[in-house]
C-alpha cells in the first residue's frame, strides 16, 4: 500500500478533509483570513493529546521555484496590518486575531506568485538537541493520526508506519543516525517533498520506519520538519 505523508492537511473551506484543499484553485493572489482562521482553530479546539505536535499555516505556490527567501504573508484588514514570516517550507503560525476575523481581512504574499493555496499542516515538534527517542516519535505519530481521524473519517483505516526527517537543500553536512544497542547506523537521505503536493520536491530527507526496537534518532543538522507517515 502506498505510503503517504500525513500532516493532517485540513481543508480551508471546510474542516472535513485531509486532501490538500484550496481557498481558490490557484486563481487569486489573496486568501480570506476567515477561511484560514476556521481551519487553524480546529486544532486549537481539539481536545485530544497534541503536546508532541505543532500546527502551521503553509503557503503553497502554484509554480515551482518561486518560494524564495524574503517572501512573507501580509495580513491586511481595516485596522489590522502585519506581516507573517515564512520558513523554508512556506509555513507560519497564524495569529488568531478577532479583529482580523470580524473585518474579513485578507492574506497575500508580498510578491506575485502566480496563484497559491493555503494549507493547515500538523507535524511533529522538533527538539533543540536534535535527539529523538523512537518511542516518543511513535507517540507523536499516533497523536497526529488521532487528529487526522478527528478531521477526516477516511484516516480511520490508516496506521502509523514511521516518520520522515526533512532538511533544507543547502543545510551543509547533514545526516540522520539510528542509535541503538548495536551502535549507530546512518539512514539514507533521499530527495523529495516535505509534504505531499508541495511545489518544492527536492528536499533531502531520511525515513525511519517503526519497529519494536528501543533506540534514538540523532540528526546532525536541525530538520525543517518531522512528518508522520501513515499507510
Amino acid at each position: 500500500m502506498r505510503l503517504t505523508h500525513a500532516t493532517a492537511c485540513v481543508c480551508l473551506l471546510s474542516t472535513a478533509g485531509l486532501a490538500a484543499a484550496q481557498v481558490q484553485p490557484y486563481a487569486p493572489e489573496w486568501a480570506s483570513y476567515r477561511d484560514a482562521y476556521r481551519a487553524m482553530v480546529v486544532f486549537e479546539k481539539y481536545g485530544g493529546a497534541k503536546n508532541l505536535l505543532q500546527n502551521h499555516l503553509q503557503l503553497v505556490p502554484r509554480a515551482k521555484g518561486v518560494l524564495a527567501d524574503g517572501i512573507q504573508l501580509a495580513l491586511t484588514g481595516k485596522t489590522v496590518r502585519t506581516s507573517l514570516t515564512l520558513d523554508a517550507l512556506g509555513r507560519t503560525v497564524l495569529p488568531l486575531v478577532k479583529a482580523a476575523y470580524d473585518e474579513n481581512a485578507v492574506l497575500a504574499p508580498n510578491r506575485r506568485l502566480g496563484g497559491f493555496t493555503l494549507r493547515a499542516r500538523v507535524s511533529i515538534a522538533t527538539q533543540p538537541d536534535n535527539t529523538y527517542e523512537t518511542a516518543d516519535l511513535r507517540s507523536a505519530c499516533e497523536q497526529a493520526l488521532a487528529y487526522a481521524r478527528h478531521v477526516d473519517a477516511s484516516a480511520r483505516s490508516q496506521r502509523c508506519e514511521g516518520v520522515r526527517m526533512v532538511f533544507a537543500k543547502h543545510s551543509g553536512d547533514i545526516s540522520v543516525r539510528l542509535r541503538g544497542a548495536d551502535g549507530e547506523q546512518p539512514l539514507q537521505l533521499v530527495a523529495g517533498p516535505a509534504f505531499a503536493g508541495d511545489a518544492v520536491a527536492d528536499l533531502p530527507g531520511a525515513t525511519y520506519r517503526f519497529s519494536g526496537e528501543s533506540a534514538q534518532l540523532v540528526t546532525y543538522g536541525a530538520p525543517l520538519a518531522i512528518v508522520p507517515l501513515f499507510e
